[in-house]
């Protein structure tokens, strides 16, 4: 199923395994999923289903979302996240329902995305990973900076994507195949390994993974067909007398 769930990133903390090895984990809240719409391809022309996450108060909605929540009988959030689905997994859903972390199981592999930790103006050291110059011997207060960032009369301009000091961080990115480690129905929390883009307190949206890695079987190994016999020589021909 390619259904997945809106939660909020708690923090980080690790686990212990039974062979007594330290796994470092992200804790994200899922509680509280509730289904706010299910498309179909008849009406939508595609099938999904909208899910939202949070809670708003009601001074902060405005009246077109007041009146989608109140269609679908759930409480105003403040994220709404849309899932693609198969027209066949929508049967088990239906508008105003919960949609738990039992939907995802341990040691399935999943696609967490978020959006990182705002840096500010960064320079290019610790934004591109430059190195930095020399900080004595005749340097002059330039052992942090990028250094020339154009060529010659010809062709007399900075190319575009030249890495140069800039904003950095507050970018919407995803972490690709990180592991469950478990998960707590009871409480609506899901165990990831790992980091997970953002800040304590931001949203996170988890997916089961797109690219999840494959296990290529081994092909037994065939022995090879026995050569043909070659076949016997023709007999020499008589030499034609004159």
């Amino acid at each position: 199923m390619s259904l997945g769930l809106v939660g909020r990133k708690v923090g980080m903390t690790r686990v212990f395994t039974d062979e007594g090895d330290t796994v470092p984990v992200t804790v994200v809240d899922v509680s509280n999923n509730r289904v706010t719409q299910i498309k179909t391809a008849e009406t939508d022309g595609y099938a999904a289903v909208q899910v939202a996450y949070g809670k708003r108060r009601a001074s902060r909605v405005n009246n077109a979302a007041a009146g989608h929540f109140a269609k679908a009988g759930v409480e105003a959030g403040h994220t709404l996240r849309e899932f693609r689905i198969k027209p066949d997994e929508a049967v088990s859903l239906k508008v105003g329902g919960a949609i738990g972390a039992d939907i995802f199981k341990v040691g399935q592999k999943v696609d967490v995305s978020g959006t990182t930790q705002g840096k500010g103006f960064a320079g290019v050291i610790k934004r591109h990973h430059f190195s930095s110059n020399r900080a004595s011997h005749g340097n002059s207060v330039s052992h942090n900076k990028s250094g020339s960032i154009g060529q010659n009369q010809d062709p007399g301009r900075v190319f575009p994507g030249k890495r140069m000091a800039g904003h950095l961080g507050a970018a919407h990115r995803t972490v690709q195949n990180v592991e469950i480690i478990r998960v707590d129905a009871a409480r609506q929390l899901l165990l990831i390994k790992g980091a997970l883009p953002g800040s304590r307190g931001g949203g996170v949206t988890v997916k089961p993974a797109v690219r999840a890695t494959r296990v290529t079987a081994v092909k037994p190994a065939t022995a090879k067909p026995a050569a043909a016999a070659k076949p016997a020589a023709a007999e020499a021909k008589p030499a034609k007398t004159k």
